[in-house]
């Protein structure tokens, strides 16, 4: 079974062929092509690559939503003091689902 370990967002990530993952947001509508060339090793079977010996690894994907993550609160207090804030956020997240990894 071959897969890559991919880096993309300052996150690295295990992907195969036909797997979906989220990644932060990548430029790009629905339906759009995608290539990751900062791949950090490669493995095909009992064939394991790293570092100078990828030479031109790449992984292709499609892009499959463009969406936002689950809301995450944080909340400020500080006691005796009557102060407290409530703050949040939600990451833009991308859907891809990849199709190939060329060695």
């Amino acid at each position: 079974m071959a897969y890559a370990i991919i880096r993309t967002g300052s996150k690295q990530y295990r992907v195969s062929p036909g797997e979906v993952i989220e990644v932060e947001k990548l430029a790009g509508e629905a339906g759009s092509k995608v290539t990751f060339d900062d791949v950090v090793m490669h493995a095909d079977g009992a064939d394991v690559k790293t570092g100078a010996h990828l030479g031109a690894v790449k992984v292709t994907g499609e892009v499959l939503e463009q969406f936002k993550d689950k809301k995450v609160i944080a909340y400020k207090f500080r006691r005796r003091k009557g102060y407290h804030r409530t703050v949040g956020h939600r990451r833009r997240l991308t859907r891809v689902r990849i199709e190939a990894i060329e060695a």
